[in-house]
C-alpha cells in the first residue's frame, strides 16, 4: 500500500506565543489524532525549533560546508510529520484534514517514492 508523508509547518513565533497552555492543547490534539488514526500511521515526530537547525551543503570541491540554522529562512518552518499508509491519495488528504494543524500553519501531503 502506498505511504504518504504528511508534513506540518507552523510559524513558530505564534506558536511560541501561545505559551506552554497553548502547546500543552496542541500535544493532546495531535494524542487523540494518533489514536483515532493508529491503523494508517507509521511514525511522526514533532521537531524542535529550527534555532536548532544544523544545515550540510556540498561545497562544490567533494566536502561539505555545516552553518547553523535551517536550509532556507521561511516564516512557516517544517515542525513535525507523520508517515500514513493510505490506500490512494484520496484516502491519504482524508487522513491529512484530520491532522491538527496551527491556524498559522499549513500541511503539506507528499507521495513517498518507491525504489527499486
Amino acid at each position: 500500500m502506498p505511504e504518504y508523508l504528511l508534513l506540518i509547518h507552523a510559524d513558530e513565533n505564534a506558536m511560541a506565543a501561545t505559551g506552554p497552555a497553548g502547546f500543552a492543547t496542541m500535544m493532546a490534539e495531535h494524542q487523540k489524532f494518533s489514536e483515532h488514526n493508529a491503523a494508517a500511521l507509521r511514525g511522526g515526530n514533532a521537531l524542535q525549533p529550527t534555532s536548532t537547525a544544523t544545515t550540510v551543503r556540498p561545497d562544490g570541491a567533494g566536502g561539505c560546508t555545516v552553518t547553523d540554522g535551517p536550509f532556507a529562512e521561511t516564516k512557516e518552518a517544517l515542525s513535525g510529520y507523520y508517515l500514513i499508509e493510505a490506500a490512494d491519495l484520496d484516502a491519504a488528504l482524508a487522513v491529512a484534514r484530520q491532522v491538527p494543524v496551527p491556524p498559522s500553519g499549513g500541511l503539506e501531503v507528499r507521495p513517498v517514492m518507491v525504489l527499486g
